[in-house]
């Protein structure tokens, strides 16, 4: 298994960073799939989308196997994904080349692996508020951590009528901190959590629980 890196973030909170060098064959010897799951990677028909989806399932097995059985994942409506008969949460991500998944084993929790682009510059007006574009400044650094940090958080919430920059919020932070405190706000629903990042692999790790 190509487990890239480790993240312990506490007793309960562990992520794994994937390096992609299998085929799509090796990692499907890797894993038993439910019939759902076998569906869904039918309908993936790009073959390197197929080998990220099956390099973040191996990343999970090798989240979950030092505790329990692993029998899959399965989709809610939002398609958050769930553990097959476990009460711990996971989250995924993928980019070009990588994978990453993230279990907790009490708390929802969201996961996102970002490499460097210029894109964030010019997504700015419709992803940050203005307090934070005022802190970003421009900076490409920056600009990933906001972006990768507002994707896990929004994973973690898991539904889809929320906007990154009316409803996710970050406060601002130190370069290289490390450790970020962000919002979801909603009429019905306010939440403060805790968001890790990490420089690392193609760009910027994000976890936030």
């Amino acid at each position: 298994m190509s487990v890239y890196q480790t993240h312990r973030l506490g007793a309960d909170c562990t992520a794994v960073l994937w390096k992609i060098e299998e085929s799509e064959d090796a990692l499907r010897a890797l894993l038993t799939l439910t019939v759902p799951e076998q569906l869904e990677l039918l309908d993936i028909t790009h073959p390197a989308q197929r080998v990220e989806w099956l390099a973040c399932r191996a990343a999970v097995l090798a989240l979950v196997q030092p505790h329990w059985s692993y029998a899959g994942l399965y989709k809610d409506e939002y398609g958050k994904p769930y553990l097959i008969g476990l009460k711990a949460h996971v989250s995924i991500s993928h980019t070009s080349g990588w994978a990453a998944a993230v279990l907790h084993h009490s708390k929802a929790v969201g996961i996102d692996i970002e490499p460097f682009r210029e894109q964030f510059v010019r997504v700015v007006p419709r992803v940050l508020s203005d307090e934070e574009i005022r802190h970003a400044n421009g900076d490409l650094h920056r600009l990933a951590v906001y972006w990768c940090a507002k994707e896990a958080l929004y994973k973690l919430y898991g539904k889809r009528q929320l906007t990154f920059r009316e409803h996710l919020h970050i406060e601002p932070f130190v370069d290289g901190a490390g450790l970020l405190t962000g919002h979801v706000r909603l009429p019905d629903d306010v939440r403060e959590l805790t968001i890790h990042y990490f420089e690392t692999g193609p760009g910027m790790l994000a976890v936030a629980f």
